[in-house]
């Protein structure tokens, strides 16, 4: 058998094709899970769903009008009720949540 240096790369293309299909290598397409407020993460950062329930007293960094949905670290598509958060890496939050690591958009 001759084994050319053309055979081999023409089997690596018909072989990557074949992985590139196979279903496995896809995304699942499930969305990330909904940060609990529970979750440690959550908690240091005094994270909640809705921010008209914040006590500006306690969280002395708190603005009025300030939410999820006017922070800079918020990623995704608007419109979208939970999007991701830079500051939570694989959850989303409420857009109508608040947290101390809001940060006023550009």
């Amino acid at each position: 058998m001759n084994t050319t240096r053309r055979s081999v790369l023409g089997k690596l293309g018909v072989a990557a094709g074949i992985a590139a299909a196979l279903p496995w290598n896809r995304s699942s397409g499930t969305e990330p899970a909904r940060l609990d407020v529970k979750d440690p993460a959550a908690i240091a950062l005094a994270y909640t769903e809705n921010a008209s329930l914040v006590d500006a007293k306690s969280h002395p960094g708190f603005v009025a009008g300030s939410n999820c949905d006017n922070c800079l670290q918020l990623q995704g598509a608007a419109g979208n009720i939970y999007r991701p958060c830079s500051l939570f890496p694989g959850k989303v939050v409420s857009v109508s949540g608040w947290c101390k690591g809001w940060t006023a958009e550009m």
